[in-house]
């Protein structure tokens, strides 16, 4: 027994205690009296009220967040190339040995099919209205353009291909092989299909051709060169 412990229990010598005026009590009634004057001391909680308690107040948790491993970088997505490159690099140009109208003939089936299939088949009895308006939205790299009209004398009666289309210029492929940079102002163009001629008011049509499937055009109006 540790001599701190054997000091407590010990008991009082009898002059000292004759002189304090207390009596030494034996061992079963000093642990009696020691239990009664903790309960009496020391508060009791009850259920409810410990509830209450840790309702009422916040509980402070300890929490150590993670430390960062600097040396490993979040990827970056790679950006695409703005405008401005792709023009230094030359990403638009057709190199002179492309410039063959044969090679464009493929692409052209294509696109017939696909204007046959969007405009529901072409047949005799299909709206024009309905067939202008599929048109308008249509994307028409691979179509058989042919300028009809032009404030530029020299571009009217020009046909051909077209390989790329941009905001502002049509650019084609002719039977002789030469590329065409045509501008879509002041310019009207004819496209046929199975028959079917639709008239293109390049005017309104100086959008691209991820822009012009979302617009909404009007049916009716006046068209001005």
């Amino acid at each position: 027994m540790p001599v701190s412990e054997a000091l407590v229990r010990a008991k009082i010598p009898q002059d000292l205690a004759k002189d304090l005026g207390v009596e030494s009590l034996s061992r079963t009634h000093a642990r009696a009296f020691a239990q009664a004057f903790l309960k009496n001391s020391i508060r009791q909680h009850r259920h409810h009220e410990m509830k209450d308690m840790l309702k009422h107040k916040a509980l402070i948790l300890g929490y150590a967040r993670p430390k960062k491993d600097k040396s490993k970088r979040k990827s970056k997505k790679a950006k695409g190339l703005n405008a401005q490159q792709k023009r230094e690099r030359k990403v638009f140009q057709i190199k002179p040995e492309h410039q063959r109208y044969e090679l464009f003939l493929p692409l052209h089936e294509l696109w017939r099919q696909y204007v046959i299939d969007l405009c529901g088949g072409l047949k005799p009895t299909s709206n024009p209205q309905l067939v202008q308006q599929k048109l308008l939205k249509a994307d028409f790299h691979g179509a058989i353009i042919t300028v009809v009209r032009s404030k530029c004398p020299s571009y009217v009666g020009t046909t051909g291909i077209l390989v790329q289309e941009f905001k502002h210029v049509f650019k084609i492929i002719t039977k002789e092989n030469k590329l065409k940079v045509i501008p879509k102002r002041n310019s009207v163009f004819a496209v046929e299909v199975n028959g079917f001629v639709s008239h293109i008011y390049g005017s309104k049509f100086e959008q691209r051709a991820s822009e012009r499937s979302a617009k909404k055009f009007k049916v009716r109006g006046t068209i001005d060169l």
